[in-house]
């Protein structure tokens, strides 16, 4: 079968002087696409590697592939731009690994993302967004929650914007936050209350009801009051962190997430593949977010570093998406 892979990579793109250092943090290497496409290939498949943006709408235009590993994050800020491939796709009747467009929308939106997992009975931290910037720190709203606090890009995924600063203890430190923040990244701020407890990403394959792959705990070499899983630490998650996995948790607490976790993949509407992350305080696990499209850097991507502690080599976990989407796309792929 002749398989595209469709991605950004990291410096295609321009970027403005004093624009953030994260600004494509989402994109990826041409490490991690030679990855997957030596996957591809060793599995039989001819592969085709599509990028996105205006060059990837030629290719498929001049000559369309049978199917299509999407990767793609989207440029630009706009909440619906990991949408933008998987809809192209759609019109043109080609079928594709992971999410719709739908999902794939829903998901970069924190803010609709906790609010449609939360009406499905899903724990979350309270939250307000916060738009502009010069926020009215009096408000009624902001009265809803409580210091300490973290500030996030409202529709960017990746860690991006959530830097060691954005965990605000007074309104002073979350003004000066907010300012910086809004001018940099050009999109509503969700202001969030911090839920003091285990971080936890569960990784989960397939559909109907997906197999959890494993429930990784992270935590900081040294202790801190407030641990922050921020973009720092990640950058330098071999010095800076721990993984655990499984987590060792008690079975009822293993269980609470596991169902929180297969019940927010099936409430947002992910396919095929998603890591979800969650913080987990008094036993109970807190929804933070959705990775419905979660990163492959065959080295320091969470999905894989959960799946080498499981036991699955990189070839497993790229082939089981594949297959994962090949079964849900059998009846058009005969």
């Amino acid at each position: 079968m002749r398989i595209g892979i469709t991605y950004d990579l990291k410096g295609d793109i321009p970027v403005s002087p004093g624009a953030p250092d994260d600004l494509q943090e989402e994109f990826d290497s041409p490490v991690t696409i030679d990855a997957i496409a030596t996957v591809l290939r060793s599995l039989g498949h001819e592969v085709r590697k599509l990028g996105d943006g205006r060059s990837l709408l030629e290719r498929l235009l001049a000559d369309p592939p049978d199917f299509v590993f999407n990767f793609a994050e989207g440029q630009g800020t706009g909440r619906s731009r990991e949408a933008r491939v998987p809809a192209v796709l759609e019109m043109l009747g080609i079928a594709y690994t992971g999410s719709d467009p739908l999902t794939l929308a829903v998901t970069l939106d924190k803010e609709c993302a906790k609010r449609l997992a939360a009406s499905y009975g899903i724990r979350v931290p309270k939250d307000i967004t916060v738009h502009g910037l010069e926020p009215d720190l009096d408000s009624e709203s902001l009265r809803t929650v409580h210091f300490p606090l973290i500030v996030k890009p409202a529709w960017e995924g990746s860690s991006k914007g959530i830097r060691n600063r954005c965990l605000v203890q007074n309104k002073e430190q979350l003004r000066a936050v907010l300012r910086e923040m809004s001018g940099a990244y050009q999109q509503p701020l969700l202001v969030e209350e911090y839920i003091q407890g285990d971080e936890l990403t569960v990784g989960l394959l397939g559909n109907g009801r997906p197999e959890i792959l494993g429930i990784m705990r992270v935590t900081p070499v040294e202790p801190v009051e407030h641990f922050v899983y921020s973009l720092e630490v990640k950058r330098d998650y071999l010095r800076q962190v721990r993984y655990e996995c499984p987590a060792r948790l008690p079975a009822a607490q293993t269980k609470a997430v596991g169902d929180a976790a297969l019940k927010a993949f099936s409430a947002l509407g992910c396919r095929d593949v998603a890591r979800i992350d969650f913080r987990l305080r008094d036993g109970v696990p807190y929804f933070l977010e959705v990775n419905p499209l979660p990163g492959l850097n065959p080295e320091s991507s969470d999905l894989v570093i959960m799946a080498k502690l499981v036991g699955w080599t990189y070839a497993q976990l790229v082939t089981a998406i594949l297959e994962a989407a090949f079964k849900r796309h059998q009846s058009s792929l005969r």
